[in-house]
């Protein structure tokens, strides 16, 4: 009679338990929350031993840590464990135990199934090894990131409610208040308060921005020097015309808030009184500084947003003056030269006519000049290798950003509800975040455009060849268009009397086309 065999003993599987609680309340206690989550775990592993599941005697426990992120000492052990292969299965008390972050658990779920590592959840029923246990816990994530997302939305609602109600709310500290340590408001910095009443009074004394920075930077005043809980610091600087520009168009000076295009009545004190910012807004209507108005190109000035200083790097504004009332003449002028005075530039300024003129003549000679020709289509194509280089390293450092701050929301969300400048720095970070994604965006249609907009030797011949026929059929708005999409730079040094044009490639294209149209019209 032949022996039965005998049955294989069931495959061996090491379970790690992870254990985690968000506050350290109670963790000093002999039995805390930590150790009533190990026990229901230990007891379901020993429910299952027949299947030859077995409890590591590992702690990995995290008490203090919130589940929004992911940067916690135990966790990392266990992650580590894992990729040393060293446990076949992950058991919690609970499934927002591992985590509250639905991005967290999908990277964690990709290095459990990478690592054929089950997970369990002893309250919840369920375990990674079977279908049914991945879409519930799908469902359940899915839930989870809908519960955060609800809470971002009534975050934004609350942030707008108590602007309504002249809360401040948080933001960068400003000159003339300080915040109460206690109630978290606005409170009047007497000292700082005078300094800002009598910038308000120097300008209307003055009547010039510029002339206000040169007095505050002669008498040695900085602007407000803050470095955050963090170890970050800011201000301390000298004044220039848009530091002090942001001091007069700051409502909190009138003692109230703004939320969006609205402002409402703070709760904290005013320092300037209404008639003296009516006066000050007044005499910035008039100078023409609004305070973000957009500067309109009325005189067409072709040059407008493309010429830079040279010694400077700044670009370089367009101005006005009328002489004797009888013609007008027009100027660049070295940004730096109006905001810190004339003697900070070298080039200060120079007639618009003049270098416009040049600058057109210059490309009409490019058409006409094959060795020239050959150089503007190698510097074109050196542009464009540089530019999409450039592209794709910053979007490496965007993506790491956006990274980061995904990181912050995952672990401002948890106190977004209980705490009002948590809620501030959730609102901000969706801004930030929005923010990136768009610069994210613009980057990759960046490295779009540099893909197809390389050039042959002819298309270039082409379009700079037929420059001054289309140039004498524009109107003067329509040729400061053209010049805009035709030059990235020009770059004007008058120490060494020299003018660098700097054209975009995909302008070239632009040109060319634009000729074939005008022909076949």
């Amino acid at each position: 009679m032949s022996k039965r065999p005998e049955p294989k003993p069931p495959t061996r599987v090491r379970c790690a338990i992870y254990t985690r609680k968000s506050s350290q309340d109670g963790l000093e206690q002999e039995f805390n929350s930590l150790d009533a989550q190990r026990e229901s775990a230990e007891a379901y592993i020993a429910s299952q031993k027949t299947e030859g599941w077995q409890c590591l005697p590992d702690r990995y426990d995290d008490g203090g840590f919130t589940g929004g992120n992911m940067e916690r000492p135990a966790l990392g052990r266990l992650m580590a464990d894992i990729e040393a292969g060293k446990v076949d299965c992950v058991v919690v008390y609970k499934v927002d135990r591992l985590s509250r972050s639905l991005i967290d658990f999908a990277r964690l779920m990709e290095l459990f199934d990478r690592k054929k590592i089950s997970f369990v959840s002893v309250t919840q029923q369920f375990n990674t090894t079977q279908s049914m246990g991945r879409l519930t816990l799908n469902i359940l994530l899915s839930f989870a990131q809908f519960e955060r997302e609800i809470i971002s939305e009534r975050t934004r609602d609350k942030i707008a409610a108590s602007r309504k109600k002249g809360k401040w709310s948080g933001g960068r500290r400003i000159l003339g208040y300080d915040v109460d340590p206690v109630s978290k408001r606005l409170v009047v910095n007497e000292a700082e308060a005078e300094l800002v009443r009598e910038i308000f009074r120097m300008y209307v004394a003055k009547k010039s921005l510029l002339e206000v920075c040169r007095e505050l930077n002669g008498r040695g005043i900085r602007t407000k020097a803050v470095t955050t809980l963090k170890g970050y610091a800011y201000g301390g600087r000298e004044w220039d015309k848009a530091a002090v520009l942001k001091i007069f168009t700051n409502v909190l000076y009138r003692g109230r808030v703004r939320y969006k295009t609205e402002t409402f009545p703070g709760e904290h004190d005013a320092i300037v009184t209404d008639a003296l910012w009516n006066e000050v807004h007044e005499l910035l209507r008039t100078n023409g500084r609004s305070g973000g108005m957009l500067v309109r190109n009325k005189h067409g000035a072709l040059l407008k947003g493309l010429i830079h200083c040279g010694p400077c790097g700044v670009m370089m504004g367009h101005t006005t003056t009328n002489k004797g009332g009888n013609r007008l003449y027009r100027y660049y002028t070295c940004y730096r030269a109006q905001k810190q005075g004339w003697e900070s530039c070298p080039c200060r300024s120079l007639p618009a006519e003049q270098i416009e003129g040049f600058v057109i003549e210059q490309i009409k000679r490019i058409g006409k000049d094959p060795d020239l020709l050959s150089l503007t289509l190698a510097k074109c194509r050196e542009e464009l290798t540089v530019q999409r280089a450039a592209a794709e390293s910053e979007v490496a450092d965007v993506v790491r950003a956006l990274e980061r701050l995904h990181a912050d929301l995952r672990r401002t969300a948890g106190d977004a509800a209980t705490n009002g400048h948590a809620a501030a720095r959730l609102a901000d970070l969706h801004q930030k975040v929005q923010a990136a994604d768009e610069r994210l965006a613009a980057l990759r249609a960046e490295i779009a455009e540099a893909d197809v907009g390389r050039m042959s030797k002819s298309e270039v011949d082409a379009a700079l060849a037929e420059f001054d026929g289309v140039w004498t059929r524009l109107s003067p708005k329509e040729q400061a268009r053209l010049m805009r999409t035709l030059i990235q730079r020009v770059d004007y040094d008058a120490t060494k009397g020299s003018v660098s044009i700097t054209f975009h490639p995909l302008g070239l294209r632009s040109l060319g086309q634009r000729a074939a149209q005008e022909n076949a019209a």
